[in-house]
């Protein structure tokens, strides 16, 4: 690729959205963020939480257009990645039928009620071993149908909706798959046995497809331009968190992650997925890699309780993140520790009146309110966040008998330098901290190796060369 075609990556993410460019100016690879705007879901009332399909396509049709111009060397692939779970329903021509659902919404809590009616929980998990949250597309699906949404209405993921948009045919990338809860673990297929008991149409499920599948150009209009004119749709490993890992630099020996960003996920890479009573119970989930290997980790909310918080204190006084860091680090550890697995601290809305809550059920005492109380919420988190990772990582050396040597941390929370000293000192392991744009990386190094290597299964050796040379490169 040296002095050759440009790349592009979209990364989908739910509270902002970034496209960026990866140039090779003399020589060397040189990755600049073309655009970036904010996400995020909208209240509908009645109709529930949605997401604002058609900005969000605007802005992205804007942001492909400034990398076309910036790329007179013309652009060789394009690849998405973006949150899992939530999904597009089409219409005949292809388009969507209505604005498309937040996975926060509250018709998946009873949804997840009257499907395990139906298929108890732990046989589920054992078919799919995906962890049992109401955000999966599973209970999503049968949402539609308890709501009387037409059955036979085609539906792709976000992700890979995106590619369809820019002109893909309908597909599942094979690691956003894993993670509907509707993927046979064995047969990384769909599973028919699902489908059939809970009356879901597996006809109108996509084709599912591996990680680096070319699945053709650009629609016409953007083929008129230039830069787009020999330019392939690639799917990356569309789920990601998948290609955050794949972005991780190679260090020998065992070695967990944390995705810090909204969720917090902290697992290990394994070959094949552990689907036991114990993983079963702990909430654990296995999600493909890009490698073909399992993603065995545990979700928790991240980032997104800080953001929640801030949201409130704008109201009355904006605060940084990096001012509420330095405030925070400056306070003595809390008197008592968030539950992290609290089902309250999902939806939108006022996060430090649920803390405050969930404290106040615990018996201890409220924290202090106002905006000027800030480092002690976030103090509260940050030291929260950081003693469930030490217990999820011991529970994971448990139940694989495998103990890690380091913790690599990407996305955006790997840049709190406080939270990583919390984590190091809890976990007694060092911390590797990885690019904030991690899936950015990954996204990048899969299309790059399925550019170079233009039929096949990709190689895993293929793809961490290619993180190994970007490794070091910045995003401006």
């Amino acid at each position: 690729m040296s002095n050759g075609p440009a790349l592009v990556a979209i990364d989908l993410g739910a509270e902002s959205c970034r496209i960026s460019l990866l140039r090779w100016p003399g020589g060397e690879p040189g990755i600049t963020m073309a655009r970036r705007f904010e996400n995020g879901p909208e209240d509908h009332g009645a109709a529930g939480w949605h997401w604002n399909l058609d900005r969000i396509c605007q802005e992205l049709d804007a942001g492909l257009r400034t990398c076309a111009e910036w790329s007179p060397e013309g652009i060789a692939g394009i690849g998405v990645t973006g949150w899992a779970v939530d999904y597009v329903r089409l219409n005949a021509a292809g388009r969507p039928l209505a604005p498309p659902f937040c996975y926060r919404d509250e018709r998946n809590q009873r949804a997840m009620d009257e499907v395990h009616a139906i298929v108890p929980a732990e046989k589920l998990y054992g078919r799919t071993g995906v962890q049992i949250q109401p955000i999966n597309t599973i209970y999503q699906l049968y949402a539609d149908r308890r709501s009387g949404i037409p059955q036979a209405a085609p539906w792709v993921n976000l992700p890979e909706y995106i590619l369809h948009w820019l002109g893909a045919p309908r597909v599942a990338e094979n690691t956003n798959a894993t993670h509907t809860g509707l993927i046979d673990a064995d047969t990384r297929q769909w599973s028919a046995e699902i489908f059939t008991a809970l009356g879901l149409d597996r006809a109108v499920a996509p084709e599912i497809v591996a990680p680096g599948t070319a699945l053709g150009p650009v629609r016409d209009d953007l083929r008129h331009l230039p830069a787009f004119a020999h330019t392939q749709l690639i799917a990356p490993a569309c789920h990601d968190t998948a290609s955050a890992i794949a972005g991780i630099p190679e260090l020998p020996g065992d070695w967990a992650y944390i995705s810090s960003g909204t969720w917090s996920l902290v697992g290990m890479p394994l070959v094949q997925s552990l689907r036991t009573h114990e993983a079963f119970t702990r909430g654990f989930t296995n999600l493909g890699a890009a490698d073909g290997g399992t993603l065995f980790h545990r979700g928790l909310p991240g980032m997104w309780l800080l953001r929640q918080c801030m949201n409130t204190w704008d109201r009355e006084r904006g605060w940084k993140l990096s001012d509420l860091i330095a405030e925070a680090r400056g306070l003595p550890p809390p008197d008592r520790l968030m539950d992290l697995d609290d089902p309250a601290l999902l939806p939108p809305g006022d996060m430090t009146a649920r803390i405050n809550e969930q404290r106040t059920r615990q018996g201890a005492a409220a924290l202090p309110s106002g905006c000027d109380a800030a480092p002690h919420y976030a103090n509260l988190i940050f030291h929260s966040l950081a003693a469930r990772y030490g217990s999820l990582i011991a529970e994971i050396a448990e139940m694989t008998g495998r103990r890690p040597h380091h913790i690599s941390i990407v996305g955006g929370g790997s840049q709190n330098e406080y939270l990583n000293a919390l984590t190091a000192e809890i976990t007694g392991l060092p911390v590797q901290r990885c690019s904030a744009e991690s899936s950015t990386l990954g996204n990048f190094a899969i299309q790059w190796a399925r550019i170079e290597q233009s039929s096949g299964s990709l190689r895993p050796q293929s793809i961490a060369e290619k993180v190994s040379a970007l490794a070091a490169v910045q995003v401006a």
